[in-house]
């Protein structure tokens, strides 16, 4: 009875090791199946991608890296940022036109980049990098899984790794302007709204908002305060109104601009964040020039002044006051009769420009013409000199020394003449 005892109880211990060994020798199989290895190999190096979906695999062992970080170990990504793809894998084949696709897909966008062909040899290694733009696809959420795929393919060998799961999350701090609104032509001088939609589109809430609006080769620009915003996550009540926000700022045009297309630059910051987004614009100018001159070149002796009439002209619905600046030299000196001149609505005024040459020479200078602090017009004027100026002084003291040598002379003639001897009569008796 012991011995049939002890024999059971042998058999039952042998058909529990097989069945362990089988089951190891199982999960051993799958794991190198899934590596595709033609060899007993040590599959573990294989872990970093799916099982191969073709019965004809071109790779054994491969490895995937995201931005340096193995599949393996839940890599993270930032939406909107480009990140490195690094495809690493042993050849089962030698083959040519081998070439290599990673695709990032979501629920509603993928992207996908691709190697050039290039061949490889059995049992040997190759790397291959590629570039993939991380799709922004987290509207309610602040993070979220996407899938990667690998694909090494060519026309007799292929293995595809599918189903790679890659976390992605918004940026931390992230502002964006969902919608710039803004007429699509202004005039010249005209002061005209820019409404401004801001989402907090990253992970983090954002404090102290402020907008800036401006045209940078204008010169011209508004700041305002847009308050704070929360995640999406983060809402209590109303979203729209607590992820979002929306103003209006004023710009106000020159009026002595050229006509053309303009960069409206919308740059929203705080502490945290500063992010840019461009709008073009087109202005439009159909005013009169502001400053009309008469006659721009005037030629006039060594130090002899030469004037210029500059005409003030206020083509708006509203005063001006402009501030005429000219600008002198070594070699020219000038100055205007009226420095700051108030022209009303619709009207013009007249200022005298006056210049003069130290020495021979064709000289130009500016007069910059401003309203408001801001350049509203420069002109360059030229004046040439030549010879030298008469002193009046000089002349008119020759002209005396002329009218004193001719009276002289007629005195000393008048002197010099001798009288005329009269005839005496004398008296007869008769």
């Amino acid at each position: 009875m012991r011995a049939k005892m002890n024999t059971k109880k042998i058999l039952v211990s042998l058909c529990t090791i097989a069945i362990v060994l089988f089951l190891v020798a199982t999960a051993s199989a799958e794991v190198c199946t899934s590596c595709q290895s033609t060899t007993d190999v040590d599959c573990e190096c294989c872990g970093t991608a799916n099982t191969v979906t073709s019965d004809a695999p071109l790779a054994g062992c491969v490895t995937v890296e995201i931005d340096g970080m193995n599949i393996n170990s839940n890599p993270s990504v930032i939406a909107g940022e480009t990140v490195t793809v690094k495809v690493t894998f042993t050849s089962i084949a030698t083959t040519t036109n081998v070439r290599i696709k990673a695709e990032l897909e979501g629920d509603k966008d993928s992207v996908e980049a691709m190697t050039g062909s290039f061949d490889v040899e059995a049992e040997h290694t190759y790397t291959k990098t590629l570039k993939l733009e991380v799709p922004f696809e987290l509207k309610d959420v602040t993070a979220d899984d996407l899938t990667l795929s690998i694909r090494l393919w060519n026309a007799d060998f292929e293995s595809e790794y599918e189903d790679i799961a890659v976390r992605v999350q918004r940026p931390s701090y992230n502002p964006v302007v969902k919608s710039i609104s803004v007429a699509q032509s202004v005039d010249a001088g005209e002061t005209f709204p820019v409404d401004i939609l801001v989402k907090n589109m990253g992970y983090n809430d954002l404090e102290d908002l402020y907008v800036t609006v401006g045209i940078p080769t204008l010169g011209v620009q508004k700041t305002a305060y847009f308050g704070d915003l929360v995640t999406q996550e983060s809402c209590t009540e109303d979203c729209e109104e607590e992820d979002t926000v929306s103003g209006r700022i004023y710009l106000e045009i020159p009026y002595g601009v050229e006509a053309g297309i303009y960069n409206l630059e919308v740059l929203v910051e705080n502490d945290d964040v500063e992010s840019t987004f461009v709008r073009q614009v087109a202005i439009q100018n159909n005013l009169p020039e502001n400053v009309i001159v008469t006659s721009d070149k005037k030629t006039v002796a060594v130090g002899e002044e030469a004037e210029y009439t500059l005409l003030l002209v206020n083509p708006t619905d509203s005063l001006l006051v402009y501030k005429v600046i000219v600008e002198s030299n070594d070699d020219v000196s000038s100055s205007v009769d009226s420095a700051v001149v108030a022209v009303p609505a619709g009207s013009s005024k007249t200022v005298t420009v006056t210049a003069k040459a130290k020495s021979e020479g064709e000289y130009t200078f500016d007069v910059n013409i401003l309203s408001n602090e801001k350049l509203v017009d420069k002109v360059t004027l030229q004046l040439k000199a030549e010879g030298k100026a008469v002193n009046p002084i000089v002349v008119l003291t020759v002209v005396l020394a002329i009218i004193f040598l001719v009276l002289l002379v007629v005195l000393i003639v008048l002197i010099g003449r001798k009288p005329q001897k009269t005839e005496e009569f004398g008296e007869s008796y008769y």
